[in-house]
């Protein structure tokens, strides 16, 4: 919703941040709804005029303090909260985005409670603690990360 009361007519656009180190992901316990609460990937809106990688590089470091370089899009993903679909409380269009640690350990700041390193295992350890895409987006990242750098380069995506 917007700070109006009123339910936006189309979806907002946002991205996921995911990075790999040393075989663990990097995942934030969200403090903001929707999924208050949860582990998920570090992200947030795009901003108007704003590329994606550029909004990636930027949620990664106002909410973990880590620096990384955007190499790939993973995937494409949409999310909806709310009783009723047709009218939802909440819709995104979320771009994955597979960035490259560059510096930096994590802390939780903006609108994360949390931030740390995760493993595979501790991932499923989580259950419902979890967005249900982390597992298999981290799974993605970390036992394919050579392919994905292959199919979804930058080159011929526009922008720099």
């Amino acid at each position: 919703m917007t700070g109006t009361g009123k339910k936006p007519v189309s979806p907002a656009v946002g991205v996921l941040a995911l990075v790999a180190r040393d075989d663990k992901v990097l995942l934030v316990c969200r403090g903001n709804a929707p999924r208050q609460g949860l582990w998920g990937f570090p992200g947030g809106k795009v901003k108007w005029g704003e590329q994606l990688r550029a909004a990636a590089v930027r949620e990664l470091l106002e909410e973990t303090g880590i620096e990384a370089r955007p190499e790939a899009i993973v995937d494409v993903l949409e999310t909806q909260e709310g009783s009723d679909i047709e009218n939802p409380d909440f819709h995104y269009v979320l771009i994955a985005v597979y960035c490259r640690w560059l510096a930096g350990d994590p802390f939780a700041a903006d609108d994360a409670q949390d931030a740390a390193w995760f493993s595979l295992e501790e991932i499923a350890d989580l259950k419902d603690t979890a967005i249900a895409a982390v597992a298999p987006l981290a799974r993605r990242i970390l036992e394919e990360p050579s392919d994905l750098l292959k199919k979804r380069e930058w080159q011929g995506m526009g922008g720099n």
